[in-house]
């Protein structure tokens, strides 16, 4: 079971990692990695919302959509509005404990609630039948996963900021173009872990 765990943790990081894999959750990855702090800060909100998103997923997919047979019709509404509600706790808990980091974070911490990472951990725990424990896993793994992403790209754009970087590469483009070479630096971890 622990190897297990560690295979789904791992591979939710690195070879199945959803922002350079999967390529999700790209709109915060893209709008919130600017600077080093607010990108963190969005990384671990963003892993509070996914690891208690898969225990919400689990208990209500196993205890009120599968035993009354709701969930082919209530699965994706019943999830988003556990993941709008946890959204909005986290929302509140910013604003009272850092202001500034709630303002940094500006419109893009209500938009976690459309991050499609968040549904995707929602949906893949009753499609791979995990347990609570291994749903805890991934949501944990995957959140683990975006926060490296975010940390690795908005340390990359704080050094371009002092790179001579050509006139027509300048801004959006230079970094897409980052996007995609850390995306086929995370495609070579695909040997190495079986998929979650």
């Amino acid at each position: 079971m622990a190897k297990e765990l560690f295979f789904i943790i791992i591979g939710s990081i690195f070879v199945n990692n959803f922002v350079f894999s999967r390529f999700l959750g790209n709109c915060p990855f893209l709008g919130v990695s600017n600077k080093t702090e607010t990108a963190i800060g969005m990384g671990i909100a963003t892993t509070f919302v996914l690891t208690m998103t898969a225990v919400a997923a689990y208990f209500i997919q196993n205890y009120v959509l599968a035993p009354f047979g709701l969930e082919p019709f209530l699965q994706i509404v019943s999830f988003i509005l556990v993941i709008a509600s946890l959204v909005q706790l986290v929302e509140m808990v910013i604003l009272k404990v850092s202001p500034a980091l709630y303002n940094a974070f500006g419109i893009f911490l209500p938009l976690i609630t459309t991050n499609c990472i968040v549904m995707a951990v929602a949906l893949l725990i009753p499609m791979n039948n995990y347990n609570l424990i291994k749903s805890i896993a991934l949501g944990l793994g995957a959140g683990l996963g975006f926060t490296l992403a975010l940390a690795l790209m908005s340390g990359i754009r704080e050094d371009l900021e002092f790179a001579d970087v050509p006139e027509a590469l300048r801004g959006p483009a230079i970094v897409f173009i980052t996007a995609g070479l850390l995306s086929l630096i995370f495609l070579g971890f695909t040997g190495l872990v079986p998929l979650a």
